[in-house]
């Protein structure tokens, strides 16, 4: 059986965490940053986890499973 290739753009976008889950920058942070308050940026600064109903989805991408 052949091996399972890993999706690229998974790869650059998601990593994986120490107990298993997977974690994933918020998204609405690359430009037209202007009209959104400082509150919003600076939340969307910080790294999220993937939820649960996509996590296998995820770890197909990744080769995970």
């Amino acid at each position: 059986m052949p091996k399972v290739k890993t999706n690229s753009g998974a790869k650059k976008r998601f990593v994986l965490t120490g107990t298993g889950k997977i974690k994933r920058k918020h998204a609405y942070k690359s430009h037209i940053l202007t009209k959104k308050t400082t509150k919003q940026k600076r939340n969307l600064t910080q790294s999220g986890l993937v939820s649960k109903a996509d996590t296998n989805n995820i770890k197909q991408l990744l080769a995970l499973k």
